[in-house]
């Protein structure tokens, strides 16, 4: 699992920037892992987000 989100945040995230500094790039990952989780839909959840699904195991 782990190895698809690395695949997934390079694919969606990190390929598509030049960070010209780590602080850069800490901000756009962060941003990137926050929609991750609150916004974009994943098909093995039945296209709801990881905060959904949390929400409603909590």
């Amino acid at each position: 699992m782990i190895e698809r989100f690395f695949r997934t945040i390079k694919e969606e995230c990190i390929w598509h920037h030049n960070f010209k500094s780590l602080k850069e790039a800490n901000k756009i990952i962060g941003d990137w892992i926050d929609f991750y989780n609150k916004k974009r839909k994943h098909s093995a959840l039945q296209f709801r987000t990881p905060a959904e699904v949390f929400h409603l195991a909590a």
